[in-house]
């Protein structure tokens, strides 16, 4: 869609109306922006300086290590969400291409904020799960498409988690290293959580069934939102 015919040379102080779904494509000149310019609840073009407006959601990330519940939880919350949020498992991105752990996937967390700053375009914020901390998407340049970014983290006592993770199926190759690992990451998140910026609200899943832990996690995106 052409958006020249809202935009004038001049304009610096009032947003088109105009845009396109990904927020990094000026809808008037079609740069891609590297880094993205947000003014208010208007989008500016580096390039051209079109300015468009659009909606400028907070995005809510249920993280935690693996074990903690983010699976079965996930997908329960839709049905208690229904109407207020989208709920995206973030693991169905980490694929070729985006598949990198070093300096924390920068491309796979930024494809993620950008896809959730698009659907968060149709006027729903997403519920994000999957594995993340603060300095994973706070230093991505397209955090800007968001008003606010909340973490909620499951956590577990060690010795469920530990019970947790030698369950699994053996195709899911969760061999010593990585039960060790995983371990050590429950234990620095616990400790760590409401050190970090921003804080990370923690929530134990040790014990209690799991719609009660739903429901909680339910309020606690429910209370963001308001």
């Amino acid at each position: 869609m052409d958006g020249s015919s809202t935009a004038s040379a001049g304009s610096s102080r009032t947003c088109s109306i105009s845009a396109v779904l990904d927020l990094k494509i000026c809808p008037d000149c079609g740069d891609r922006a590297e880094h993205p310019i947000v003014e208010g609840e208007c989008l500016v073009c580096a390039r051209c300086g079109h300015r468009w407006a659009f909606r400028r959601l907070p995005l809510l990330a249920l993280t935690g290590p693996s074990g903690a519940g983010k699976s079965t939880v996930g997908p329960l919350l839709p049905r208690r969400l229904a109407g207020r949020a989208v709920v995206l498992e973030q693991d169905v991105l980490w694929t070729a291409g985006l598949r990198d752990s070093r300096d924390g996937a920068p491309a796979f967390r930024s494809a993620w904020l950008r896809m959730a700053a698009m659907i968060g375009q149709n006027g729903r914020p997403v519920v994000l799960c999957g594995t993340v901390v603060p300095e994973e998407l706070e230093t991505r340049p397209e955090r800007v498409f968001f008003s606010n970014v909340h973490y909620l983290a499951l956590v577990a006592d060690p010795v469920a988690l530990e019970r947790r993770l030698r369950a699994r199926p053996a195709w899911r190759e969760w061999d010593e290293p990585r039960i060790a690992e995983t371990l050590e990451f429950n234990t620095w998140l616990r400790a760590s959580a409401t050190t970090m910026c921003p804080p990370v609200d923690v929530l134990d899943t040790t014990s209690g069934p799991v719609d009660i832990v739903a429901d909680r996690v339910a309020a606690w995106v429910r209370a963001r939102l308001t």
